[in-house]
C-alpha cells in the first residue's frame, strides 16, 4: 500500500467505544496483512506506558509489510515526557507507523494535541458520560470542572439521591492515595455541603454544584 495517500498520525476523538472499534478495523483492514498482524499491530495505554516502551514500539520495524499500526488507547492520560516527545517524533514520521492517538475529548488548551492535529486526521465520535458517581469523581480528580459538572447534572436529573453522591465523593477523598492535609481539606468542603444541605441553607443541587467547583480548585498541583 501507499503511505503517500495515508496520514501517519490518526485522532479518535470520543467516547463511543463500538464506533471506534469499528474504525479501528477498517484501518487494520487497510493497512495490514491479515496473517502478520500480530507482528505489525500494537495496543498501549496511556496511563501505564513508559517513554522507553513506546520507543521501542515506534522503532520497530514491520514484518514482510509496509506499516506498523501503533494504537495508544487513553491517550490524554499520556506522562508529560511522552507528550514532549512525540510532538518532537510527529516532525518527523517514519514512513512506516501509522500511530493512532485514542481521546475521550479534545481539550481546547491541550497543547500535545494541538501540535498534533497539522499531521492528524481526526474521527469524531459521540462523547457520553456514563452516570456514575465513579466518573464524576474521575473529573474532578483531574480538575476538569465544566466535566464534572455535566455528570453531576446527569446524576441529579436521572434521580440520583444527593446523600449516595455525597457518600460516593467521601468515599473516593478517603480511598485515594493523597496527602493527609489535602485528604482533611476536600472532606471538611464536604462536610460544609452536607450541612447546607440538611440545614436548607442550599438547594441539594447548588450545594453540589458548590462542593464541586471547590473539590476541583482543591485538586490543582498547587493545592
Amino acid at each position: 500500500m501507499n503511505n503517500g495517500s495515508l496520514k501517519m498520525v490518526y485522532l479518535f476523538v470520543g467516547q463511543d467505544l463500538p464506533s471506534k472499534d469499528i474504525q479501528l478495523k477498517k484501518l487494520k483492514n487497510e493497512l495490514l496483512k491479515k496473517d502478520l498482524e500480530q507482528f505489525n499491530f500494537d495496543t498501549l495505554y496511556g496511563q501505564e506506558l513508559n517513554l522507553k516502551a513506546l520507543q521501542e514500539k515506534l522503532l520497530s520495524l514491520p514484518v514482510n509489510a509496509q506499516n506498523r499500526l501503533i494504537v495508544i488507547k487513553d491517550a490524554q492520560d499520556l506522562k508529560n515526557e511522552i507528550k514532549d516527545f512525540l510532538i518532537e517524533w510527529a516532525k518527523n514520521i517514519p514512513k512506516h507507523v501509522i500511530l493512532v492517538l485514542d481521546i475521550d475529548e479534545m481539550l481546547k488548551n491541550e497543547v500535545f494535541i494541538k501540535s498534533l492535529q497539522a499531521k492528524a486526521k481526526v474521527f469524531r465520535f459521540k462523547e457520553t458520560i456514563p452516570l456514575n458517581t465513579f466518573n464524576l469523581t474521575k473529573f474532578i480528580e483531574q480538575g476538569r470542572c465544566d466535566y464534572s459538572l455535566r455528570v453531576l447534572a446527569n446524576l441529579l436529573e436521572g434521580g440520583e439521591r444527593p446523600e449516595r453522591i455525597l457518600g460516593g465523593l467521601r468515599y473516593a477523598i478517603e480511598k485515594n492515595n493523597i496527602s493527609r492535609l489535602s485528604a482533611q481539606r476536600k472532606l471538611k468542603v464536604l462536610l460544609n455541603c452536607d450541612l447546607e444541605i440538611k440545614t436548607g441553607k442550599l438547594k441539594p443541587a447548588f450545594a453540589l454544584e458548590k462542593l464541586v467547583v471547590s473539590l476541583c480548585y482543591l485538586a490543582k498541583p498547587f493545592h
